[in-house]
């Protein structure tokens, strides 16, 4: 069980219904934007370390797009994870509150002294509600992500082969890329691994972290300070990559792959044996670096922002 007392509310405010799914969909939105804005420079440098071989370090990446393709390079492919994440986010933290409700609600039903919306989930629970929202943020997250890391990887100036995010999803969905299913959705059996187990770990940790700190100085979790908030959700983010990150590896190998007789990867599993046998066990860690030094600010600033929306409207 996650550290509790009695005179801590878990959950305050949050006792269900349709006008509380409403304020989960807006405050994860809300996160949604910050996260994109904050963390979209680092990402491209993660992709470009993932996907080429060209770049001993994450700084010779980053100065080599700095110098070849200027500033606002750092922002490429952002149109799409700007309307998309904020959808993603949103979805994350709306479907990870219902299935938390869910649980506590079974829960309460068995154990006459569990009280929704005050008592602490155990920490199977928690990770199971988080598992819920990945998989169910999986269903945009895939292509919108797809798209996002075609445009980042494409080549600068006379080689682009995108105009921008619609044609790259059109071009994409077209029969030569496998249409919508193959095309669009290229990778997603690993990206729904990768959701479910990130997800599970970043509301895990975040959760354990809040209570135990409401816990041990007796307060209320809305009583926990906005730098706390910020600083545990950052390390919920460092906790979410060291706990998915290899399938995200993959998810970006398939998603920059060529098409008909381009095609390298003909599955996930042939993806993860070609890594390995290639790249050995290193492999399945390139672009740790950046994507580390991304997820604190990130996660800080989107678990910050959430519970700080979170707070003033409810």
């Amino acid at each position: 069980m996650a550290d509790s007392a009695a005179d801590i509310e878990a959950h305050e405010g949050q006792s269900g219904g349709g006008s509380q799914a409403v304020k989960d969909l807006f405050s994860g939105a809300a996160g949604g934007i910050a996260q994109v804005l904050i963390g979209q420079p680092f990402d491209i440098v993660k992709v470009r370390l993932q996907t080429s071989s060209a770049y001993p370090s994450a700084a010779a990446a980053a100065a080599s797009i700095y110098k070849n393709e200027g500033a606002l390079a750092f922002y490429k492919g952002t149109l799409t994870p700007l309307l998309g994440i904020g959808a993603c986010v949103s979805i994350q933290f709306g479907a990870f509150h219902a299935a938390r409700r869910f649980l506590e609600q079974r829960r309460a039903s068995s154990d006459t002294s569990f009280t929704p919306g005050r008592s602490s989930l155990g920490y199977g629970e928690y990770y199971a509600a988080g598992a819920f929202a990945g998989v169910a943020n999986s269903v945009i997250s895939g292509p919108i992500e797809h798209v996002r890391i075609r445009l980042q990887t494409q080549p600068h100036g006379a080689g682009r082969l995108y105009a921008g995010p619609w044609d790259c999803v059109r071009k994409l969905t077209a029969p030569r890329a496998g249409g919508v299913a193959r095309g669009l959705y290229r990778g997603e059996a690993v990206t729904v691994i990768r959701e479910a187990q990130a997800y599970g770990v970043w509301f895990l940790a975040f959760e354990w972290l809040m209570n135990a700190d409401a816990a041990r100085n007796k307060v209320r979790r809305t009583e926990v300070p906005s730098w706390k908030v910020a600083f545990y959700g950052g390390l919920a983010g460092e906790a979410l990559w060291l706990g998915s990150y290899p399938f995200d590896v993959i998810k970006s190998k398939m998603q920059t792959d060529g098409f008909g007789g381009e095609q390298r990867y003909r599955t996930m599993r042939d993806c993860f044996k070609q890594t390995w046998r290639a790249e050995g066990a290193r492999g399945f860690w390139k672009g740790i670096g950046p994507t580390l030094l991304r997820a604190m600010p990130v996660s800080a600033g989107t678990f910050a922002v959430v519970e700080m929306t979170m707070r003033a409207i409810n």
